[in-house]
């Protein structure tokens, strides 16, 4: 896809590195001091939930400033009932280049594709002020949770179709590509192959503190 000032592509291996500086860019400090998105994107690749025709940056000026990558979810009725979903994260644009509309570029062109794909729903656990501009609503208007009865303030849903879910209780199953995530000293071991940063505290970590703690009641 191009546009007059920017090219979206597929990912490809030459792309790796650049990808992941990019992610350590866009999220260093963001949610909590430092950050593990370039990692979790460096191990999601070989993840069997990992779907690399999903996998998409965002190129102008001659560099390559976006990205978003795609895993398969699902959701499980009070039946054991399975429903495909997609998830996607991170999505990422860097510093220099956010609010010109880049990000909301790679998701109308991903949602395409991922309606063509089959899957009508989409999950994602973010912050509702990102995405709510993009048809995301709250999980507890689907009956979408976790189990025991969860609604994240964070867990947020995207139906492609208007009939995608039919009200009944939806228990949200992720895919664990991030679990690699919680080893710190991988994290801090694949970190160290980048130029050295400095962590920091800023307001936005207690913003996602306050979004990813809070769940809908009512």
């Amino acid at each position: 896809m191009k546009t007059n000032d920017y090219t979206i592509r597929l990912e490809t291996a030459s792309d790796y590195r650049t990808v992941e500086q990019l992610a350590r860019e866009a999220f260093w400090n963001l949610s909590v001091p430092g950050c593990n998105e370039h990692y979790f994107i460096h191990v999601m690749r070989d993840h069997v939930s990992f779907l690399p025709e999903l996998a998409y940056v965002l190129e102008t000026e001659g560099k390559v400033i976006g990205c978003i990558f795609y895993t398969k979810a699902k959701l499980v009725d009070e039946q054991g009932g399975e429903k495909p979903v997609v998830s996607f994260g991170p999505l990422c644009i860097h510093p220099d280049y956010q609010r010109k509309g880049y990000g909301k570029a790679l998701l109308e062109h991903t949602f395409a594709l991922v309606a063509e794909m089959g899957y009508d729903t989409i999950v994602i656990f973010g912050n509702p002020d990102n995405y709510v501009a993009r048809g995301f609503k709250s999980c507890r208007k689907f009956n979408v949770c976790f189990a025991g009865d969860v609604f994240p303030a964070a867990l947020l849903v995207k139906v492609l179709r208007e009939d995608a879910l039919d009200g009944r209780k939806w228990v949200y199953h992720p895919s664990d590509a991030d679990a690699p995530c919680e080893d710190a000293d991988a994290v801090e071991a694949f970190d160290a192959q980048f130029p050295p940063k400095v962590k920091a505290w800023q307001p936005s970590q207690e913003e996602f503190y306050i979004h990813s703690h809070s769940a809908v009641t009512w």
